[in-house]
Order: structure tokens, then C-alpha cells, then sequence
């Protein structure tokens, strides 16, 4: 099934291809592929991302929409991203960036595209565990910025993934949020004896 990106803010595409053509940004980038790219660059695959919030215990988990992340590709290979934040002024350009998470990105993209049911892609990152995923939103229609999960949503981490957690596995929501609240909550102080 084709998976239903959603546009992203106009604001947020410009600041993109501003920076793409920015010979200054681009060099001041700490991405050696981006520098070395010989075919035009293009921003392609916009998605949300959004920071999972901590919420109070017996709370629906909700999450926050923080910037858009788009792959930067020159022809058909995607060699860094772009990311986008909100700032009082509306969307602005953030920084490029490659490593990692772009290719498991990619994988995660294409097997989702595989599923038998449509999707809305996002990111979901949760900053305490190092954690990247691929937020596969049931509501196709929804906002981009809805920050509440769906009953059918589906979370594929993201290598590198946390121990203990299987990266390009597909998660229901309900299973996988639980353990991740479990990891956020801290634990109760030790007490040592003096």
C-alpha cells in the first residue's frame, strides 16, 4: 500500500531549498556526502517528527511536533537530511546531518510501503533512550501535527536501536509504548549503608 506523506509547511520547504543553495551552508555542513555530491540536490520525503512527551502515569501518551526532516538526494540516492524546526517566527532551516539513521530510514520507508495497509509516515524520536522510529500513523487523513496515537499505529525502531529493542521490527503502539514508559519512569533510589 503507498504510504500518505503529508506536505509539509510551505515555510519549511523554502528554508530547505534556501539552504540547499547556500554555498556557505552547505560547505559549513559536517556532511562529507553532501559536499561531494556531483548531482543536483533535491529535498524529497518530507516527514513530521515529533518528540514523545513524558505525560503523567494512567495518561494517554502524546507526543509533540517539533520539526520535518527532509532526505536530501542527489539523482536516486538519498546522501544526507535536512532538518527543519519551528521557531517563534514559523518554520526555519536547522541543520544537515547524515549517519546512520538516514539509510535505516530509507529500509524502514520501503518496508512500510510493503504493508497491506495505508499509512501516514512520521518520526517519532525519544531523546532519554537515543531513539529513533518510524511512526506509521493509521489516519491517513490526520494533521501532521495530531500528536495523539491511534489504536492501529505501527513504530518501526530505527538502527542503531536501544538494547533490547529490535530495529526494522514493525510494533503495535500498544505494545511497544509500554515498554518504553517503563524505561523513562525512574526507578527508586538506592539507599547504602554508611
Amino acid at each position: 500500500m503507498p504510504l500518505h506523506v503529508p506536505p509539509a509547511p510551505a515555510p519549511a520547504l523554502r528554508s530547505v531549498l534556501t539552504a540547499l543553495g547556500s554555498p556557505t551552508a552547505v560547505r559549513e555542513a559536517r556532511t562529507p556526502s553532501l559536499k561531494a555530491a556531483q548531482s543536483p540536490l533535491g529535498p524529497e520525503l518530507p516527514l513530521p517528527v515529533h518528540v514523545l512527551e513524558r505525560t503523567a502515569p494512567g495518561s494517554a501518551p502524546r507526543t509533540r511536533l517539533t520539526g520535518w526532516r527532509f532526505l536530501i538526494k542527489a539523482g536516486e540516492r538519498a546522501v544526507a537530511a535536512a532538518e527543519t524546526m519551528l521557531t517563534p517566527d514559523g518554520w526555519a532551516f536547522s541543520h544537515f546531518f547524515e549517519g546512520p539513521y538516514l539509510a535505516s530510514t530509507e529500509r524502514a520507508l520501503r518496508q512500510a510501503e510493503s504493508l497491506p495497509t495505508p499509512h501516514q509516515p512520521r518520526l517519532l524520536s525519544v531523546p532519554e533512550l537515543y531513539m529513533l522510529t518510524l511512526w506509521l500513523h493509521g489516519d491517513i487523513t490526520a494533521d501532521a501535527s495530531s500528536q495523539l496515537f491511534a489504536p492501529g499505529d505501527l513504530l518501526v525502531p530505527l538502527a542503531p536501536a536501544p538494547p533490547g529493542i529490535a530495529a526494522h521490527r514493525p510494533h503495535r503502539v500498544t505494545d511497544l509504548l509500554p515498554q518504553l514508559t517503563l524505561r523513562l519512569t525512574p526507578g527508586p533510589l538506592l539507599r547504602t549503608s554508611a
